[in-house]
């Protein structure tokens, strides 16, 4: 059997009902749980909760734990043989079945966008289930953007620092309901595809 410790990190949300069924089910000497003050985005809050991790292995998801299981393992394996320092979870078509119309779109096009301007991996950066090792743990904590497109920004700085990067395919458990799409955060996160399409450029510019 695996040790394993569960860091739930509390973006500034008054709805507490998930973190208690967490400490109603799991020992307390395996969860740790960090309540941030206000909201600072998904990039803050899982950097924070990163820092805090111990094991030689590190695997974020969101608060729902919208993954199956399988999909974990898929992280985990690739991980545990040591031939990988960061793994990524890839989104197949049967993901798309899950979204409204508008979100399958955004989706798609910053897909396309990743895919014709940024020299990375992979053009599905933005799955909820990541993972990586030591290595890959010091350049996740060396991202900056504070919300969502700090999966891109990781994957990017994985790749200038030649990281040893291996995706996998994973599904959405069938039960899960995903957000609304918030115009205000889309323009802010449009702004920082800009930076890292700039960043991209002028590294390649002194190469």
């Amino acid at each position: 059997m695996t040790d394993f410790e569960l860091i739930v990190v509390n973006d500034g949300s008054k709805q507490k009902q998930v973190l208690d069924s967490l400490q109603t089910n799991y020992k307390l000497s395996a969860l740790r749980l960090l309540n941030l003050s206000s909201n600072m985005g998904k990039g803050h809050a899982l950097r924070q909760g990163v820092a805090l991790a111990n094991g030689p292995i590190i695997i974020y998801t969101d608060i729902d734990f919208p993954y199956t299981i399988e999909s974990f393992m898929k992280i985990y394996d690739l991980l545990h043989q040591n031939t990988t320092d960061v793994a990524i979870g890839i989104r197949g078509e049967s993901y798309y079945r899950h979204l409204p119309t508008m979100r399958i779109r955004i989706s798609k096009l910053l897909r396309a966008l990743i895919k014709m301007l940024l020299r990375i991996p992979t053009d599905d950066t933005q799955c909820g289930l990541k993972g990586f090792n030591k290595v890959g743990r010091e350049v996740f904590l060396a991202t900056t953007i504070q919300r969502y497109l700090f999966d891109l920004e990781f994957i990017f700085l994985a790749a200038q620092r030649n990281l040893r990067i291996a995706t996998a395919e994973v599904q959405l458990r069938p039960d899960v309901i995903l957000s609304k799409m918030n115009w205000k955060i889309l323009f802010q996160e449009s702004v920082n595809f800009l930076k890292i399409f700039i960043q991209s450029i002028l590294l390649q510019l002194k190469s």
